[in-house]
């Protein structure tokens, strides 16, 4: 294996962790801001890029690295490797509640796509990149733009998804329709597009959002009940303006002032 074959432990429900156990000279890289504990003999160390090895000149760390700002992630991620002597542990917590889901690379053909935010930590050596989309409509209407976030390799990475998780095996030419922000992430085999929901009523009225992406198989998905930009809505729409308090709050539109107000899905 060229990735650093780890073992872990997932703890939890609705905040949970993962405590990845490390050999001697193993190591996993996360992003930053996740890290949760360690045992005393790991060493912590801020790279450029991944860490993966692919490319270990400065233009190749550099350009590393730089695909990362394209996702929106920062220059750099942190690598957590073992010293001592006997096996150690490293977890790594997530950002919000949900589900952490392992993806075995190594089971996916060597490559699993999944949104930009969506990545927690891996074993070192898998490489972390863009992938581009190739339809204009996924680019400009997918909720991720022209750009999500491609893991490869042979070893073990995680991901993170808020809510409740669902798995889902497409067989060859059958399709699932989701929301578009409820993707966590799909295996390479899938064809992802997006699909406009069309009608008067549905896209003044219905309230979801003008489009839906549509994913055809063979391959696995994997979807969230609850992105964080859905939570992030939620909260800011019930949060008082001014110090005061909410518009329905009280008042004798109550629940018809907000329904009035909309939900800014359009």
């Amino acid at each position: 294996m060229n990735a650093h074959e780890i073992d872990y432990e997932i703890y939890g429900e609705e905040m949970q962790y993962v405590e990845i156990e490390l050999d001697p000279q193993e190591a996993v890289v996360a992003e930053a801001g996740t890290f949760m504990m360690m045992d005393n003999e790991i060493k912590m160390e801020t790279i450029f890029g991944d860490g993966s090895g692919q490319d270990t000149s400065i233009l190749g760390k550099l350009f590393s690295a730089g695909k990362r700002v394209l996702t929106g992630e920062s220059l750099f991620m942190t690598a957590f490797l073992n010293v001592g002597r006997g096996k150690k542990q490293v977890s790594f917590a997530s950002p919000y509640p949900g589900k952490i889901i392992p993806i075995d690379l190594s089971e996916k053909n060597g490559k699993f796509i999944c949104q930009k935010d969506a990545f927690l930590c891996a074993a070192k050596g898998v490489s972390i990149g863009i992938e581009f989309s190739k339809k204009l409509g996924r680019g400009f209407f997918g909720g991720e733009g022209f750009i999500m976030q491609k893991l490869e390799g042979d070893g073990m990475a995680f991901v993170h998804a808020g809510g409740t998780t669902a798995k889902k095996t497409l067989a060859a030419g059958e399709v699932l329709k989701v929301d578009t922000g409820c993707i966590v992430g799909f295996s390479q085999e899938v064809d992802y597009d997006i699909e406009f929901i069309g009608g008067i009523k549905n896209t003044v009225f219905g309230g979801e959002g003008l489009f839906f992406a549509t994913l055809r198989g063979p391959g696995t998905v994997y979807v969230q009940s609850l992105p964080f930009s859905r939570l992030a809505g939620r909260v800011w729409a019930a949060a008082p303006r001014g110090g005061g308090k909410s518009k329905g709050e009280g008042s004798i539109l109550g629940g018809l002032g907000d329904l009035l107000d909309g939900d800014n899905r359009f």
